[in-house]
């Protein structure tokens, strides 16, 4: 999203395809952070929903951990980011950037 951009979309598609709007997000006080939640987020973000400022600081997350669920998402789709498979896409993501 263009930063100086003022209009805001009142909603866009989360990553099952289901309409996301700020109220349909998860709720600022989450602490179980499951697959789905997350990869509302980013939808959100990559969407214009939220900026990342907002989002670190709505569900109180660092720059880094967004960032890594962003790119767990653009490498590996949502199942890259459930947290016991991790070790396994970085694996695969590094050898496929080998060939």
């Amino acid at each position: 999203m263009i930063e100086n951009q003022k209009i805001r979309p009142a909603m866009v598609i989360g990553p099952l395809g289901e309409p996301l709007t700020l109220e349909s997000l998860p709720p600022p006080n989450t602490t179980r952070w499951v697959v789905r939640r997350k990869a509302e987020v980013v939808a959100a973000v990559n969407g214009g929903l939220l900026t990342i400022d907002e989002v670190c600081e709505r569900y109180g997350l660092t720059l880094e951990e967004f960032a890594s669920w962003q790119r767990a998402v653009d490498r590996s789709g949502m199942q890259g980011l459930r947290v016991t498979r991790i070790q396994h896409y970085r694996d695969l993501y590094e050898r496929q950037l080998k060939y």
